[in-house]
């Protein structure tokens, strides 16, 4: 396992000096760095590391389906999962923030908006100086400036957004609600993940108070502040860790986290047919999402290979591969015709002819 790999560069041998300065390693630690995962029925205060579960019991579940839909965890995406936001949501608020600027010419009505996601791949900032290309940009507004004019209308889209999903009655993707009433009757854990959607958690979370006071209270939500306060939040980003961790397992950890989002940019990259100059220096982007699968399955006290991750997006499907987390993808108006090579299941809904419980239970565990 890649786990083990990472466990023996980062523990030097006996015979090099260095070895002999360092503290041995907490059990916890070993224990992640061989399993990579944990089973924690809550998180720990940022002041200090969480304890996992013991290593035998995860190596045993992790290498076999499981024994019941106690033993399962469902991690949803909020955005386009649970709603399409990207067609009840981003086009109405793009309109209200080209009102607020004073932009009457701009107006974008369905088919204009899903041709620009389609022709930018869904990139924003693409939409927007693909359609003034073609309209004309403002008049009073200097060639030099056009980078900062665009964000300066991704701004106020954020704003109506936000004060869109919050006042209006943006809809829930049909059979959601049913699908994860579903979960719960099985004993299923069913977690939302808010952290790494396009337009913030602010958005996220209150999309998923649409499910319902009754609902939200059964469920589980990973936040960016569940996930800084989770075990492999803390290791990765170094916040909240006692000073018994040795200073330099965190420097290695961080070092490799960083190599691993080279790779994975690379295969996006590779993916959309774009040619980019990656990064290697540590940032949240991927290392969010990573931590976040990661939060999630500790939150439910799970390892992650027995969780499902119900994505709408390339950048998830990548993740839950990456952590070894079985991944079900659920299309929008966004990703439609989108390729999903390493996805168990690619389905365009809830219920019916879609995902059911019964359809996913049988096709995740028959084609492990």
């Amino acid at each position: 396992m890649e786990a083990c790999a990472l466990s023996r560069c980062l523990l030097p041998p006996r015979s090099v000096p260095f070895a002999k300065k360092l503290p041995s390693p907490s059990p916890s630690l070993l224990c992640f760095l061989r399993d990579g995962s944990f089973s924690s029925s809550k998180f720990s205060n940022p002041s200090r590391v969480l304890s996992p579960a013991p290593c035998a019991s995860l190596s045993s579940s992790s290498s076999s389906n499981p024994s019941s839909s106690g033993d399962l965890a469902l991690l949803f995406e909020v955005e386009g999962v649970i709603a399409d936001i990207f067609r009840f949501g981003n086009r109405q608020a793009f309109n209200v923030a080209f009102q607020k600027l004073g932009l009457d010419c701009a107006n974008w009505p369905e088919p204009v908006y899903a041709d620009l996601m389609r022709r930018s791949g869904g990139d924003e900032e693409n939409m927007l100086t693909l359609f003034f290309n073609r309209i004309g940009w403002p008049t009073s507004l200097p060639t030099n400036e056009k980078d900062s004019f665009v964000k300066r209308v991704l701004r106020e889209k954020k704003k109506a957004l936000e004060d869109h999903v919050s006042s209006s009655n943006i809809p829930l993707r049909p059979g959601v609600e049913s699908f994860i009433d579903d979960a719960l009757k099985e004993g299923i854990h069913v977690v939302m993940v808010t952290t790494y959607g396009r337009n913030g958690e602010k958005t996220a979370r209150a999309l998923v108070e649409k499910l319902g006071q009754d609902r939200v209270s059964k469920i589980k939500i990973v936040g960016k502040k569940e996930v800084e306060e989770s075990f492999y939040g803390q290791l990765i980003f170094g916040k909240g860790f006692s000073s018994s961790l040795d200073e330099q397992l965190l420097k290695e950890a961080q070092k490799a986290a960083s190599k691993e989002k080279q790779r994975i940019a690379e295969e996006v990259a590779s993916i959309l047919k774009l040619s980019v100059d990656i990064s290697t220096t540590p940032s949240e982007g991927f290392e969010m999402v990573l931590a976040t699968l990661r939060a999630g399955a500790e939150l439910a006290g799970l390892p992650v290979q027995n969780c499902v991750l119900l994505s709408g997006s390339q950048t998830g499907v990548l993740a839950a591969e990456r952590v070894a987390m079985p991944c079900v993808v659920i299309r929008n108006s966004l990703t439609a015709r989108a390729e999903f090579r390493s996805a168990k299941i690619v389905m365009d809904g809830f219920g019916g002819a879609d995902l059911t419980i019964p359809k996913l239970l049988s096709k995740i565990w028959s084609s492990k």
